[in-house]
């Protein structure tokens, strides 16, 4: 007899299954490796000692709400949205994305220029599901996957900038300065795309508002374009949410 492919919607649902497998791998991962506290200074022939383009250590716990939220987003998806073609189409890149980067906290601990690629790996499949959200489910859906991307996008730069700073293509501070800029770059063509999932420029501001604090005592030209970094953000949001009541009347 011969074989036929399965139907279409089959292979829909198995990609909501597929995503939920991937975000269990994902938040899994922080209990089967060692702690991460950033690259360890010693990776790099230039020592990394607290880096300015990194954030201060409580800006990490983020990471709590993001697993929860995306937990729930799995779940859900598997219970009410296993035949939506709208949520198919997020959970292909997402998959993408969650898939790998549960590996990537055991990569990080021994070989930080492959784990800054994977991250941006990982924020590239990010975004790509972020366009891809539908207007609805916001709270289960957009909600979690802007927090994820929005944290992605200082993240990977951070990465980035630390591996700039330890293999001395630049200066600690020329770094951070560059990959600031460059997730800024980043960010606001994201909110420019997607002005109605204002958790990406919350998840982009908290970083930099953790990159701003570390900074405080240490490096004010870092602290001052993290802060003008932040307002930016912040106004790119509210005329986001200004035009949307403007057309709304």
């Amino acid at each position: 007899m011969p074989w036929h492919p399965p139907p279409a919607c089959y292979l829909w649902r198995m990609m909501i299954v597929l995503l939920a497998l991937a975000t269990l791998a994902f938040l899994l991962s922080p209990a089967l490796t060692e702690p991460f506290m950033g690259y360890a200074p010693g990776s790099f022939p230039v020592e990394q000692v607290d880096p300015p383009v990194q954030p201060a250590g409580y800006a990490f716990a983020i990471w709590g709400v993001i697993y929860i939220w995306l937990g729930v987003m799995a779940a859900y998806g598997v219970w009410k949205r296993r035949s939506s073609d709208a949520w198919a189409r997020v959970a292909w890149p997402l998959t993408l994305s969650l898939g790998p980067g549960a590996a990537w906290l055991w990569v990080a601990g021994f070989a930080p220029i492959t784990a800054t690629v994977l991250i941006f790996w990982m924020l590239g499949c990010a975004l790509w599901a972020l366009l891809r959200v539908p207007a609805t489910d916001r709270w289960l859906l957009q909600t979690p996957v802007a927090l994820y991307a929005g944290w992605l996008t200082a993240a990977a730069h951070v990465s980035l900038g630390v591996v700039l700073g330890g293999y001395g293509v630049l200066s600690a501070t020329g770094a951070a300065v560059l990959c600031i800029l460059m997730a800024l770059a980043v960010a606001l063509w994201v909110q420019r795309q997607r002005p109605r999932a204002p958790e990406y420029g919350v998840a982009v501001g908290w970083a930099l508002i953790g990159i701003a604090v570390d900074n405080a005592d240490s490096n004010l030209p870092v602290m001052a374009l993290a802060l003008a970094g932040l307002l930016a953000v912040v106004a790119m949001a509210l005329r986001s949410i200004w035009k949307g009541r403007t057309h709304a009347a």
